[in-house]
């Protein structure tokens, strides 16, 4: 048994260093391009604090924290996508559904329509946050109360329709074609021109949120044996259930909040790396976290690199990124499940 479990374990931490690197090339690159193309060994030694003064402001100031947060972010959304789905015994599970990007959206939107992101830039941010907050007390009770994940999915999707409703109504009510094509733009996503003041505000909530997911990894390897052998393991599927969705809430909101509507990586960030692992959901939690941030990265970069008169927003490069890759999913050979590897 031991034998096996670290067999069949050697993929997936291949796969891990590989995504690892990926995602540190892609940052690294990242910081070279840009309107001023620096070399890359201008960009280590502008790291390491030598080359000179303008490089160093370019590199630290204008460029790293739009590479960190890419980093974290995607992780955040590749590692929420891997626990909604094994919570939620659903493939097709990602941030989404519980309803946290869309009440971080309407925060945002809200910033945006009143002006208050124009007086105070931090304002979009922490309204986003707090909009996130407020879409995770809504679905707290019933994450408390409901009968198993098919109650959260639909408190979910009746959060996300309030939301959706909210940011339609500012969108309608909008008092000119400026602020509709400002918040149009915003939910798009992006991360340029974000500050160490962007990423300071997102990754204690990042880090925390991600905290609470890793914390359940065994609870979602016994409920993928069903919910009474979780039980009759001493999982408490409730609280579980409760620690999973604020660990989603917080990270997802923290990382919209900053970054805008991001589609696709949380989605399609698990099932890339899921033929790694050996089909329980906790071996797939790390390597879709890494998937996520190589994902984000990459599609950050193409950002920057494809040549449009108008810079590409960030979501509808992860749109044309995942929807391909999501196309294929179905034609995978499908990983057995931890059930049928144990019989």
């Amino acid at each position: 048994m031991v034998g096996n479990a670290t067999g069949g374990r050697r993929p997936a931490r291949r796969l891990e260093a590989v995504l690892l690197v990926a995602a540190l090339l892609a940052a690294l690159v990242s910081l070279t391009v840009g309107p001023a193309r620096i070399p890359v060994s201008d960009v280590l030694a502008a790291l390491g604090g030598g080359g000179d003064a303008l490089t160093r402001v370019i590199v630290w100031q204008i460029r790293a924290p739009r590479a960190l947060l890419a980093l974290l972010i995607g992780a955040m959304l590749g590692l929420s996508g891997a626990s909604l789905q094994g919570l939620l015994r659903n493939p097709l599970a990602d941030p989404g559904v519980v309803g946290t990007s869309g009440c971080a959206a309407l925060g945002a939107v809200v910033a945006l329509y009143f002006g208050l992101a124009k007086a105070f830039p931090l304002a979009l941010p922490l309204l986003a946050v707090a909009g996130a907050l407020v879409g995770l007390a809504a679905l707290l009770p019933i994450a408390r109360r409901g009968e198993g994940p098919a109650s959260l999915i639909l408190g979910g999707v009746a959060v996300s329709a309030m939301a959706g409703a909210g940011v339609a109504l500012a969108l309608n009510l909008s008092p000119n074609p400026f602020a509709v094509s400002e918040i149009a733009f915003w939910l798009l996503g992006s991360l340029t021109d974000r500050s160490f003041q962007h990423l300071a505000l997102a990754a204690p909530l990042i880090a925390v949120g991600a905290a609470l997911v890793l914390s359940q990894a065994r609870a979602l390897d016994g409920l993928a044996l069903g919910e009474d052998t979780a039980r009759s393991l001493g999982f408490d599927l409730h609280r579980v259930q409760l620690l999973l969705v604020c660990g989603v809430a917080v990270g997802v909101g923290a990382s919209v909040a900053v970054a805008g509507a991001i589609g696709f990586i949380g989605l399609v960030a698990p099932h890339l790396v899921r033929w790694a692992t050996d089909g329980r959901p906790s071996q797939a939690l790390v390597p879709s976290a890494l998937a996520g941030a190589a994902l984000l990265s990459l599609s950050d970069l193409l950002v920057r690199v494809v040549p449009t008169a108008t810079e590409l927003r960030l979501g509808v490069v992860t749109a044309f990124i995942g929807a391909p890759i999501f196309v294929l999913i179905p034609l995978r050979p499908p990983t057995r499940a931890p059930a049928e590897r144990a019989a």
